[in-house]
């Protein structure tokens, strides 16, 4: 099968990613997204992901094909693609003009075997290693010097790192990577709007005299979502009266749920929300969203809260505040910290701080994020998509 020619027409743009959550999440998300600008713009993607099941199913973001891959322990669903054989015969198969791949831990093999099939390969950096190595209880020191070492191996292995922000970026400039660029992600901010406000899903969880707090999040140590509970507590012990809303699931929820009912704090659990109206509706309806991550490289359930009209108190440590700006807030990571952030937010009258989150989301359309991606790809628009079947049978 004859390759395209490199930069030029459509291009067959293979991604493959570990760490996607089975029904949700802000990698799911991203990945779609992506996936449906690439094929608006003429190229054909085709998405890899680990599964319980090998299978092959059509959709908006082109053609995904699921390689059975074994659960991470504790993980709370998280499969990976561990059978590297399989995975690098699927890969010759499917021959690829560019290789897209969102893990740099466990996938970073993928570097060598496009540099060896001479294919420009593409890693996207969705997190930060030294931010995930110390919310794992790392030393500061002792994360930043293996971030430092696996982020060299990383940008030798590729021939560019897609960083989503300028926070994201600054450890691979640090060891003098000279091959990263900078792709902002984006929001749908036609289903993400203020209009689904809606009086009765607020008047569900919190009286007309309450602040609703709302935190949309995986419940996993690195996301720290036990910060949202211990701002709740600071809130109501200054006399403040908030209830929480937590729209999420993961390996934390039961410790949640118990630590909120020894405290006696009122926090609704409701699990993962699979409907995007209702959840949305959640969102615009809350008086500020809380974002506790300290290494989130962007924030998608963040950015989708200030498009339904919702500000953000974000972690001072992560992305966020780049992505906020001064629609939010940013906070200490500590329950007093963020309390102190959400008090200061609703300081200010709500029609300002409502219109400013909305206005700043505006500025992050799924179309800017999907040219900045392509660009970085070196691919244009335009022309057919290679028709076949490399993907009969990859299992």
């Amino acid at each position: 099968m004859a390759s395209l020619r490199e930069g030029a027409g459509p291009l067959r743009i293979v991604r493959i990613a570990n760490f996607v959550a089975p029904s949700s999440g802000g990698l799911r998300t991203a990945l779609r997204e992506l996936g449906r600008g690439y094929r608006a713009a003429g190229h054909e993607p085709l998405l890899i992901v680990p599964g319980e099941r090998a299978s092959v199913r059509d959709g908006e973001q082109g053609r995904v094909l699921t390689v059975p891959g074994p659960l991470v322990p504790g993980a709370g669903g998280y499969r990976v693609l561990a059978d590297r054989r399989r995975v690098a015969r699927l890969l010759e198969r499917l021959a690829p003009d560019r290789l897209e791949v969102c893990d740099r831990t466990t996938l970073r093999w993928t570097g060598a075997w496009a540099r060896r099939a001479r294919i420009p390969a593409v890693m996207v950096s969705h997190e930060t290693a030294d931010g995930v190595l110390r919310t794992w209880g790392l030393p500061a020191g002792a994360a930043r010097r293996a971030a430092d070492a696996l982020n060299s191996r990383t940008a030798h292995a590729y021939a560019r790192v897609v960083c989503t922000t300028r926070w994201a970026e600054r450890e691979f400039l640090r060891i003098g990577a000279r091959n990263v660029v900078r792709a902002p992600l984006g929001v749908d901010l036609v289903r993400s709007h203020p209009g689904l406000r809606d009086p009765r899903v607020r008047a569900l969880h919190a009286r007309v005299d309450e602040v609703l707090l709302v935190l949309c999040s995986r419940l996993s140590v690195e996301k720290r979502p036990g910060t949202a509970l211990d701002a709740l507590e600071e809130l109501r012990g200054s006399g403040v009266r908030a209830v929480l809303v937590v729209a999420g699931d993961g390996p934390l929820r039961g410790r949640l749920e118990q630590r909120a009912r020894e405290r006696r704090l009122p926090v609704t659990f409701l699990g993962h929300v699979a409907d995007y109206a209702e959840l949305g509706a959640l969102q615009a309806s809350a008086d500020v969203c809380l974002a506790p991550g300290p290494c989130e490289t962007f924030g998608l359930a963040a950015l989708e809260a200030m498009a339904c009209g919702t500000p953000v108190v974000a972690s001072a440590s992560s992305a966020l505040p780049e992505v906020v700006g001064g629609s939010g807030a940013a906070a200490r990571d500590t329950g007093e910290g963020f309390a102190l952030a959400v008090r200061a937010l609703l300081a200010r009258p709500e029609h300002a701080r409502r219109g400013a989150a909305r206005a700043r989301a505006e500025r992050f359309g799924w179309d800017a994020a999907v040219a900045a991606f392509l660009a970085a790809h070196e691919a244009s628009p335009g022309g057919l998509v290679r028709n076949g079947d490399e993907t009969e049978d990859f299992a």
